[in-house]
């Protein structure tokens, strides 16, 4: 009698255009906190373009179309394919040789470069109704300032970006653009150069600050 669940206003298949893109923009979203976090991203196989198996978690024994892989969702759902893929480049283009792997989780956040806000800089909003918070932060190794918006609201939002100096920010992703936009090769991050940016509702947004720019 507790079911805090969403499907986007239908429950089960739909037809309707406009369900299937937020569900698809709920998908990316998840796709992006799980991509970014910390450690090893352990992704199921199908995720990548929605499979489902109808709200089984244990159909491991049956030989039937509850388990079995529906390679068409691979053209249904091309965007989020392409979306996965280009996180997982990211990914592997990271110079990991330098990890010592001695950290704990503790001593990385800890030590990190790290900063939370709302749509105002420095000033998070905690409550409990809170729909949004944003989070700065640099990586370290490489030089570059990541800001992540999470709008978990209904309207767009406007957040303040923190001053970079001489340098922009760049729109890498933003789960409410249609694909291609919703995500670009890292390399190919699109100028930000307002000092605020609209979140769109019930979406994830990351703007990178490259070294190279930096003022």
């Amino acid at each position: 009698n507790d079911n805090r669940g969403w499907n986007c206003g239908v429950e089960g298949p739909t037809s309707d255009a406009a369900v299937d893109t937020l569900r698809n923009r709920h998908v990316k979203n998840l796709l992006t906190c799980t991509m970014l976090s910390l450690g090893m991203p352990m992704i199921g196989m199908g995720d990548e373009v929605r499979r489902t198996q109808q709200g089984n978690n244990n159909a491991y024994c049956q030989d039937n179309e509850t388990s079995w892989f529906d390679w068409s969702l691979l053209s249904k759902h091309a965007g989020v394919h392409r979306f996965l893929k280009l996180f997982v480049a990211r990914r592997l283009s990271r110079n990991l040789e330098d990890d010592s792997g001695g950290e704990t989780l503790n001593q990385l956040l800890r030590e990190s470069n790290k900063a939370w806000h709302g749509v105002k800089l420095n000033q998070p909003d905690w409550s409990a109704w809170s729909h949004s918070v944003a989070l700065s932060a640099e990586i370290t190794k490489e030089g570059h300032l990541v800001y992540w918006i999470l709008n978990a609201y209904w309207e767009p939002l406007n957040f303040e970006l923190p001053p970079v100096g001489d340098g922009l920010w760049r729109r890498w992703i933003d789960t409410s653009l249609d694909s291609p936009e919703d995500i670009v090769p890292w390399e190919d991050a699109r100028p930000c150069p307002a000092c605020a940016y609209k979140a769109g509702p019930h979406s994830v947004a990351v703007l990178v600050r490259f070294r190279r720019e930096a003022g």
